[in-house]
């Protein structure tokens, strides 16, 4: 017992330590923040306008505009989201402009969001306080025990397809939208005043380019990249070898190194999602802006132990559902019927 509390104390102190060294990637450059703003907003500004054009002669031409406008659309969501973190200017005023502008352009309420983003970072890996912005998730214990609706019930929500194609369309239309019973009186606000922004957007766009046309270049884009959100948050926290633990044994900083994957991906997919895939980094110190991670992995060693996770072999990690407790690590519904089995009582058979 002696032995495991002195070990415990150097697996703190070094944790400070790792937590003061990346500290000094964390201020923002005001320069780079405002270039980030112009190479995202006025591309994405420029394809509207081109997507408008390419719909007018044909859908088909119009289409490839669309999912590089999903692109930039994804690119605007990482600057909301530092902003959200208050990472992506020094100015609390410049950060909450814009991201109410950004959070405007991805129709997601700025305020609520970024409250419920920070106790999701305050709670990540820990068993006791799951459903704070994160992927529902039961451990193996949990789904054996519930009743047969609340297992069809996850089922259909871990379901891919749910998932990945119907979830996004949750977020924006419904979540997105509706206040909840209990919200502060901020979150609220927040709400309402991107609806109403909403609604001013949208009223002008269709008297300016007509409802089909705003169907496609607005709508179409904006699904493609709350697909493409939704499968980045899936995959950060959701691999093989993650860390989850009850709160009597939760650690921050191995939460974030450990409960947080390296997606590695290609250069042009790193941009678009302005590095977000250094999600370990991110976790340990949300206060880095986008464009410190790679710099900030690549200068401290501890960091590039992180989980790796590849582009096509992170499709595999679809067929993780439960989290078992006793083997600690992620499981599909298939191995539960092992489990079944082996707790149902052994008949002696003919003596």
């Amino acid at each position: 017992m002696k032995q495991e509390r002195s070990q415990n104390r150097i697996a703190r102190k070094q944790g400070q330590m790792l937590l003061r060294e990346v500290a000094a990637y964390q201020r923002p450059s005001r320069w780079r923040s405002i270039w980030q703003l112009v190479n995202t907003l006025i591309p994405f500004a420029v394809l509207w306008y081109l997507g408008y054009e390419a719909f007018t002669h044909s859908v088909w031409l119009a289409l490839p505009v669309a999912v590089l406008l999903a692109g930039f659309l994804v690119r605007t969501f990482i600057i909301f989201h530092d902003c959200g973190h208050g990472s992506f200017f020094r100015s609390k005023r410049a950060n909450d402009f814009w991201g109410r502008v950004t959070g405007l352009l991805t129709f997601t309420p700025y305020s609520r969001w970024r409250a419920s983003h920070a106790r999701h970072h305050g709670t990540s890996g820990n068993l006791d306080k799951r459903g704070e912005g994160d992927v529902w998730m039961m451990t193996l214990r949990e789904y054996l025990q519930a009743g047969r609706w609340e297992r069809a019930k996850y089922r259909l929500y871990r379901n891919p397809l749910v998932m990945l194609l119907f979830g996004p369309l949750l977020i924006t239309l419904v979540n997105n939208r509706f206040v909840s019973k209990g919200e502060n009186r901020r979150d609220r606000r927040s709400v309402w005043i991107t609806n109403a922004g909403l609604a001013a957007l949208v009223t002008g766009m269709v008297l300016l380019v007509g409802w089909q046309a705003l169907l496609f270049i607005l709508l179409v884009p904006l699904f493609i990249a709350h697909v493409a959100g939704v499968w980045l948050f899936y995959i950060q926290h959701q691999f093989e070898g993650v860390y989850w633990e009850r709160n009597s044994e939760w650690d921050f900083v191995t939460a974030a190194l450990k409960g947080g994957s390296f997606y590695d991906l290609p250069a042009i997919l790193q941009w678009f999602t302005g590095s977000i895939g250094y999600h370990h980094v991110h976790h340990l110190n949300p206060r880095i802006p986008n464009y410190n991670l790679a710099r900030c992995q690549e200068d401290i060693k501890v960091l590039q132990c992180a989980k790796k996770v590849k582009l096509f072999p992170s499709l595999g990690c679809l067929r993780y559902r439960l989290w078992d407790e006793d083997s600690g690590r992620l499981i599909g519904f298939g191995d539960t019927k092992a489990l079944r089995l082996a707790e149902e009582p052994v008949g002696l058979g003919p003596r």
